[in-house]
């Protein structure tokens, strides 16, 4: 109930964090496990440990939540399953999940179990929260780049719990829309392994470098929208740094006030960079939201007598692309299918670019929201993100563009389901719903006429989830998707390599320097049940498309998509 005072959410990455959080006032503690948690590099807890912590905290009044936040495929589910059961026994208070597959096949077992989605759904909207409360959920983890007036919007609306991230490192990319740690280093962040590319140096600054996120002087604004809980990242960091910001939200909180200027420093002394941010939570989405971690920060926080435990990071591995500053905007297609095999969704994102005589690859022809006009084009590519404030304006584009002629819909978010639905588009699931295994594809593949497999899958993953698949085979991946502007065509890393900076419905997309390959491959493709092939083009002119698609039909013909980013 608005007025009421939030749960305090802190992080423990160590029994000695642990400890730091019941004694600096936290409500309730998130800690992960020793397996398929999102920060896998945090010391974490082993069984034992886990028992011993579910003990201490439920002595002292203190709720305790589990990770589960990774995507999982086929061949891990048993072990996350037997993970689960274990935590279920063991009296642990609710699991914080990612995968859809995963938190269905834990309704089925344990019904009773509390589930809070975690911000890796990318949750956005009020739609997400229901879609979500339907399926069992008790809580969701918000997106971080919510505004204060969409989060009062989303809290007023929602069935379930609004948790709040409200203190602590910030991702550039949408939570769950981040595959530049995976594609360019090997190392994925959606399986708790991120490397950070986004803290390292492009077109010589900085740019996808966020300062930490604060809202210790919007606690007030919070308390009164209703939010449910209030969560403070740190899973990473020391006991010191737990106890010391644990203890000053909580002595806000209990006395109903924001943060003052005083206060603020001394958060800031424990750990910022380059002091912190609020731009997501004011709409002010600015250069001001920058900061990197300098020796100053560290200077101060060791005045604290905070020790942060440094964390290492690997050189990031590059691929090597060739040299183009050309003017990038997005597109795709789908090729017609075999007489064998059922139609499925494509892309593109400029009617210009689409060849003339494209129609003998195509079945159906998407165009981004804000670019539909119906001249070669039946489906219709929704937003990433669509806020409860911006849906009046998206619901009245996408009835234009039904009216145009759209009859297809690609859909990228569980928050967007139940508007493609009301204004009857068939429809299409896309790459972004993160579908890794069997039981989340079974689950969509109720829902969509067909659903795009993650592009973070090898080909034995594919081949565990059974049926007929729909995957990339061609293109420049997108690794981002940001809220904050970057205000640039292209990011130039230290190597030199450029990555595509795009727009697709007002928000810019990072996409990868080089196009994935896989023409050469597709009888491996089809024995692994892949008849349904995406295309993503990027700096290719229509001809260059034809090329691609020419040659891909030479191997085998199929059903084929694609999206272009021109």
């Amino acid at each position: 109930m608005a007025g009421m005072l939030p749960e305090l959410l802190a992080p423990a990455g160590s029994p000695q964090a642990l400890e730091a959080a019941i004694l600096g006032g936290a409500d309730a503690v998130y800690i992960g496990g020793t397996l398929f948690n999102a920060r896998m590099n945090a010391r974490n807890f082993d069984r034992p440990a886990i028992l011993r912590a579910v003990e201490d905290c439920h002595r002292k009044g203190v709720k305790l939540y589990v990770t589960l936040n990774t995507l999982i495929t086929d061949r891990q589910m048993n072990d996350a399953l037997n993970f689960a059961a274990f935590l279920y026994t063991a009296g642990v208070d609710a699991l914080i999940t990612a995968d859809l597959g995963l938190a269905l096949e834990l309704k089925r077992r344990w019904p009773d179990f509390p589930l809070h989605a975690s911000t890796q759904m990318s949750g956005h909207n009020a739609d997400a929260a229901r879609f979500l409360g339907k399926l069992g959920f008790e809580r969701m983890v918000c997106a971080r780049e919510l505004s204060g007036e969409n989060l009062r919007k989303l809290i007023a609306s929602s069935p379930i719990e609004i948790e709040v991230f409200v203190h602590g490192a910030l991702c550039v990319s949408h939570s769950g829309q981040c595959l530049f740690s995976s594609v360019v280093g090997g190392r994925s962040g959606n399986r708790g392994e991120c490397a950070q590319p986004c803290r390292l140096p492009y077109n010589g600054k900085y740019p996808l470098s966020l300062k930490d996120n604060c809202l210790a002087g919007h606690l007030c604004e919070l308390i009164r929208a209703g939010a449910a809980s209030l969560k403070i990242e740190g899973r990473m960091k020391g006991p010191e740094y737990v106890y010391e910001t644990v203890s000053m939200y909580r002595k806000l909180l209990d006395e109903h006030r924001n943060a003052n200027e005083k206060e603020m420093l001394k958060l800031a002394e424990v750990f910022s960079r380059e002091g912190f941010t609020d731009g997501y939570f004011t709409g002010k989405r600015t250069s001001e939201m920058l900061g990197t971690r300098t020796e100053n920060d560290k200077r101060n926080s060791e005045r604290t007598g905070v020790r942060m435990k440094a964390i290492k990071t690997e050189n990031v591995p590059i691929l090597v692309c060739r040299e183009d500053e050309g003017n990038f905007e997005p597109y795709g297609v789908k090729r017609n299918p075999s007489p064998a095999k059922k139609r499925k969704s494509g892309r593109f994102y400029k009617a210009s670019s689409i060849p003339e005589n494209v129609g003998r690859y195509l079945s159906e022809i998407y165009l981004p929201l804000d670019r539909f006009d119906g001249s070669r084009a039946n489906g219709v590519l929704f937003p990433p993100v669509i806020t409860d404030l911006e849906l009046p304006e998206v619901r009245k584009l996408l009835r234009s563009a039904k009216e145009q002629g759209a009859r297809h819909a690609l859909v990228g978010n569980i928050g967007h389901i139940a508007l493609a639905k009301e204004l009857g588009f068939v429809l299409h699931g896309d790459y972004r719903l993160n579908v890794t295994n069997g039981a989340c594809a079974a689950f969509f593949e109720e829902l969509f006429e067909d659903v795009l497999l993650s592009p973070e899958l090898i080909l034995p993953q594919v081949r565990d989830i059974g049926g007929e698949k729909s995957f990339i085979v061609y293109g420049r991946l997108p690794l981002m998707t940001l809220e904050k502007p970057i205000g640039a065509t292209s990011l130039r890393d230290r190597r030199n390599v450029i990555f595509p900076v795009l727009k697709e419905g007002g928000r810019e997309v990072v996409f990868n320097s080089l196009p994935i390959y896989m023409g050469d491959r597709m009888r491996l493709l089809r024995e692994a049940g892949i008849y349904n092939e995406h295309y993503i083009f990027t700096t290719e002119g229509p001809k260059e498309c034809e090329t691609v698609l020419d040659y891909c039909e030479k191997e085998l013909p199929i059903k084929r998509e694609v999206r272009r980013i021109r």
